[in-house]
C-alpha cells in the first residue's frame, strides 16, 4: 500500500498517496538540535493497575488447578507491576508433613535462574573496564588455553560465547545439575583435561551449565573476590535481597521449602545439594519478596530515560542482558485446542531468554530446575509486568501457569505497553503539516520537506494531489500526533464533511525534515455504504446468499473467503471507517475476536462490486 513514488489519484478515490519534498529554504520544523534527548514512553491509561488486579481472583483458581494436575506439594507465585510485588500467592505446602504454609519469605532454590545474575556480575565487570565480552576466556581462566578448538577454523571461545550458550559444548542437562558443589580445584582439573565440543564454536546455541561454571570463575578472577562474595557484595546487597543464600545450611530455621521428587505417587524429601564451583549455573536460594525486587529491577532499566543511574548497574546494560542477538528459534503453537495460534521467536541473551510473541510483544525470562525445585520467571519490559513462581517439586516446570496467568490478566485489558512520546520535532512538524494541508503554499511545502523528495515529483504535481484530497470537505482541524517512535508518527484531521489521515517520518537532518508524507482521504459512509458493510459482516456467519453482487462476482469464492476469515477471526462488528468516498469505496476496521481485520469494498450501480479482507499492517499475527 505504501510507496516511495507519487500516485495521483482523483478526489473520493480509496486512498492516496501523497508526498511533500522540498529544499530548505531557511526555515525549520522547529528548534531541535542534534543530540537532543528522546522522550521516555509512558502508560496512557491510569487505571491500568486496577484493571490488572481484576485477575487476582483467576490467577489464585489457575495456580491451584496447575498445583493439583502437576501434583507438586506447594507453590509460590507473584505478580511484579511498576517494580513492586502487586500481588504473592501460594497454594500447597513448604513442608508436606507439617502442612507449613508457604508465605512471601519461604525460599526455594531457583536453580538456572541464577544465570541471570551471573550474566550481571560479568557486564559490571564489563563496564568497570575489566574484561571484554569478546575477548578470549582464556584470558582470565589460563586452563581453557589448552582447549583444542573443534574445527581448524574455529576461533578461540570468547566471553560473550560462554553468556550465550554458544561455545560449541553440548548440552548438559540434567548432567551439569549434579555437579554444583565441585571444587574449584576439581573444575581446574577438567578444564586442563579438554572438554567435548558438540558443535563449533560460535555457530550454533546449545545450553551449557558448564559455560556458566567457568563465567563464575571468570568473575573471581577479574574481582579478586570468590563468586559468591561478588555476587553478594556487589548485585544482592544492593538490591535489598537480603533473603538469598548460596547454601542451604545458611537459611534460617523454618524458612527453607523441602525440595521433593517423586517415586510414584510418593512424595520423597530431596537432600539439598551444595555449593561449589557450579554455582554460578544454578545456586541461589531466594524468597519470593527478593525474586520480585529483582524482576522489579529488571523492569525498571525501561523505558531509556535521562533519569540518574542508581545501584548496582548500568541500565543500558541491563537492558542489554534482556536483547538477544544471534540463533533465533522460531515455533507457532496453540496452547491448547481451539486457542489462537500463537507465533514465538526466541534467542538467548545473556543468562536470559529474550522472545517475542505478536501480542502482547516483548517478553524475557528463564526457567529453573535442579532436584527438588522447579521455577520460572517472566516479564515483559514494555508493559511493565512480571510473574513469578517457585515449587519445591523436581523440574516442576510452572511456565504454562505463567503464560496463563499472562493471558488472564491480558483479559482485563491493563496489559498494555508504554506509548511513545513525540519529540518536540515532531510536534512541530504535526503543526507544520496541518497548516500545510489545510492551506498549501509552495513556500511551506518547501520549509518542512526534505530535499529526497522533490527529486520523486514535481512540487506542482504534489500540490494538485493535495488540492484534489481536501476538496470539498470543509474546515478541518488537527487531533494531536499519535507517536511511533521519536520522529515518526500520525495524526487525523477531523473536517466537516469527512477526514484525512496523514502519516509521516522525519529524516535524519538537523533540524528533521519531512522525508515521506501519507495522507489518505475518507468520507462518512452513506446509509447505502453501511448497509453493504454490515451484510457482509451478516454473511460470515450466514454465507453470501444475501450479498447483492454485481456481474462477474464468484459467489462460491467470496462466500468461501467468509467462511475461512470467520473461521480464523471469529464474529467480527463494524469498526472505525479508514478512509474511501463513504459510498462507492470504503475500508473499515472490523473488530474481530481473534484481533482487527480491515474489510475493503467497493460498490458499483449500488451492488458490491469487490471485497478484500486484510489484517492492517500494525496488528498482531496471532490468530
Amino acid at each position: 500500500m505504501f510507496q516511495a513514488r507519487y500516485v495521483k489519484q482523483a478526489a473520493g478515490r480509496l486512498g492516496f498517496i501523497a508526498v511533500l519534498a522540498g529544499m530548505h529554504l531557511g526555515c525549520v520544523l522547529s528548534s531541535a538540535q542534534a543530540g537532543e534527548s528522546v522522550p521516555p514512553a509512558s502508560f496512557a491509561d491510569s487505571q491500568r493497575r486496577e484493571k490488572l488486579a481484576r485477575a487476582f481472583p483467576e490467577l489464585e483458581r489457575i495456580a491451584q488447578r496447575w498445583l493439583e494436575a502437576r501434583g507438586a506439594p506447594g507453590v509460590a507465585w507473584g505478580v511484579v507491576v511498576d517494580g513492586e510485588l502487586a500481588k504473592f500467592g501460594s497454594a500447597g505446602f513448604a513442608h508436606v508433613e507439617s502442612k507449613q504454609a508457604i508465605d512471601p519469605d519461604t525460599v526455594f532454590r531457583i536453580a538456572s535462574m541464577t544465570k541471570s545474575f551471573t550474566a550481571l556480575a560479568i557486564l559490571m565487570l564489563r563496564d568497570a573496564g575489566k574484561l571484554q565480552l569478546d575477548a578470549p576466556a582464556s584470558a582470565y581462566v589460563p586452563e581453557m588455553a589448552a582447549l583444542t578448538p573443534p574445527t581448524r577454523d574455529a576461533g578461540p571461545i570468547t566471553v560473550r560465547q560462554l553468556l550465550t550458550h554458544t561455545a560449541g559444548f553440548p548440552e548438559d542437562n540434567p548432567w551439569g545439575d549434579r555437579q554444583l558443589a565441585i571444587s574449584d580445584a576439581e573444575l581446574s582439573r577438567w578444564l586442563s583435561a579438554g572438554v567435548p565440543f558438540s558443535t563449533a564454536t560460535g555457530s550454533a546455541f546449545e545450553y551449557s551449565n558448564y559455560g556458566f561454571a567457568i563465567l563464575g570463575r571468570i568473575v573471581a578472577s577479574v574481582s579478586g573476590m570468590k563468586y559468591v562474595d561478588f555476587a553478594n557484595q556487589r548485585v544482592l546487597a544492593p538490591l535489598g535481597m537480603k533473603s538469598s543464600w548460596w547454601d542451604a545450611r545458611q537459611v534460617p530455621p523454618g524458612r527453607l521449602a523441602t525440595g521433593y521428587h517423586r517415586q510414584g505417587d510418593v512424595l520423597v524429601p530431596e537432600v539439598p545439594l551444595g555449593d561449589g564451583a557450579f554455582g554460578a549455573m544454578g545456586g541461589l536460594f531466594t524468597s519470593s519478596r527478593d525474586l520480585a525486587r529483582w524482576i522489579g529491577w529488571m523492569l525498571a532499566a525501561y523505558p531509556p530515560r535521562d533519569d540518574p543511574e542508581t545501584s548496582p548497574a548500568l541500565r543500558r546494560s541491563v537492558r542489554e542482558m534482556q536483547q538477544g542477538s544471534g540463533f533465533p528459534t522460531v515455533s507457532a503453537r496453540r496452547a491448547a485446542a481451539g486457542a489462537p495460534l500463537e507465533a514465538i521467536a526466541n534467542t538467548y541473551a545473556f543468562g536470559l531468554n529474550s522472545l517475542r510473541t505478536c501480542d502482547p510483544g516483548a517478553r524475557v525470562g528463564h526457567s529453573g530446575g535442579l532436584p527438588g525445585f522447579g521455577s520460572y520467571m517472566v516479564w515483559l519490559p514494555e508493559h511493565g509486568v512480571g510473574l513469578f513462581a517457585m515449587a519445591n517439586l523436581t523440574y516442576a516446570g510452572p511456565a504454562s501457569m505463567l503464560r496463563e496467568m499472562l493471558a488472564a490478566l491480558a483479559r482485563t485489558g491493563g496489559l498494555q505497553a508504554r506509548q511513545p512520546a513525540p519529540s518536540p520535532a515532531l510536534v512541530s512538524a504535526t503543526s507544520r503539516l496541518a497548516d500545510l494541508i489545510d492551506d498549501w503554499t509552495d513556500l511551506k511545502a518547501s520549509a518542512v520537506a526534505a530535499s529526497n523528495l522533490f527529486l520523486d515529483e514535481s512540487l506542482e504535481r504534489r500540490r494538485e494531489a493535495i488540492a484534489a484530497l481536501r476538496k470539498d470537505l470543509g474546515t478541518c482541524r488537527a487531533r494531536p500526533i499519535r507517536a511511533t517512535n521519536a520522529l515518526r508518527g500520525s495524526f487525523r484531521m477531523d473536517c466537516e464533511r469527512g477526514w484525512l489521515d496523514v502519516a509521516f517520518t522525519l529524516a535524519p537532518t538537523n533540524p528533521p525534515a519531512v522525508q515521506f508524507l501519507d495522507v489518505r482521504r475518507g468520507r462518512p459512509m452513506t446509509p447505502a455504504m453501511q448497509q453493504t458493510v454490515a451484510a457482509v459482516i451478516e454473511a460470515m456467519t450466514r454465507g453470501p446468499q444475501g450479498l447483492d453482487l454485481t456481474r462477474g462476482v464468484d459467489r462460491d469464492a467470496t462466500g468461501a473467503l467468509l467462511a475461512t476469515t470467520r473461521e480464523s477471526y471469529g464474529a467480527c462488528r463494524t469498526g472505525e471507517p479508514q478512509d474511501g468516498d463513504g459510498d462507492a469505496s470504503m475500508r473499515v476496521r472490523l473488530d474481530c475476536d481473534r484481533g482487527p481485520l480491515d474489510l475493503v469494498v467497493a460498490r458499483t450501480a449500488g451492488k458490491l462490486s469487490s471485497l478484500q479482507l486484510t489484517a492492517p499492517p500494525d496488528a498482531a499475527c496471532t490468530l
